[in-house]
């Protein structure tokens, strides 16, 4: 079998493997196992292919690893879903009280509930989305 091959069949399994651990270490030995194929490719002898691949997988896991681990650790900044409709305007469709209602949240009709259950809110009036619970809005009035 060609050395290119062998290396080859490293990228593949080491790939596979960080896709599992997913600890960017094996990401990297993966390229360099990469790089050394394309080396070994050229006609490489096996020593030098040996030292291709410790100096890219040493440079990888010393100045590449620490950049993917501070960017796979920064904090989501987007919210999705229901989580994104928290802190939006709605308008009240129907007389929203503490035992239920209706209002329009971007575009989508929504039951609600008053945040503040003593309050009754008329129809019109423009609300702010203080929580989701289950698929009921909990809303607050705007001042």
């Amino acid at each position: 079998m060609d050395p290119w091959l062998v290396w080859l069949i490293v990228a593949g399994f080491l790939a596979v493997a960080e896709i599992f651990t997913l600890t960017t270490a094996l990401g990297m030995l993966g390229a360099a196992a990469l790089v050394t194929a394309g080396t070994a490719a050229l006609g490489l002898p096996a020593p030098f292919q040996f030292l291709v691949f410790t100096i890219v997988a040493t440079l990888g896991v010393v100045f590449l690893r620490p950049v993917a681990l501070r960017h796979l650790s920064q904090p989501q900044t987007e919210r999705f879903g229901i989580d994104a409709l928290i802190g939006k305007s709605a308008y009240v469709v129907s007389e929203v009280t503490g035992l239920g209602g209706r209002v329009r949240i971007e575009g989508e009709e929504w039951t609600a509930r008053a945040y503040d259950e003593t309050l009754v809110i008329p129809p019109g009036t423009a609300v702010d989305v203080m929580e989701i619970s289950g698929s009921t809005a909990l809303v607050y009035p705007r001042e």
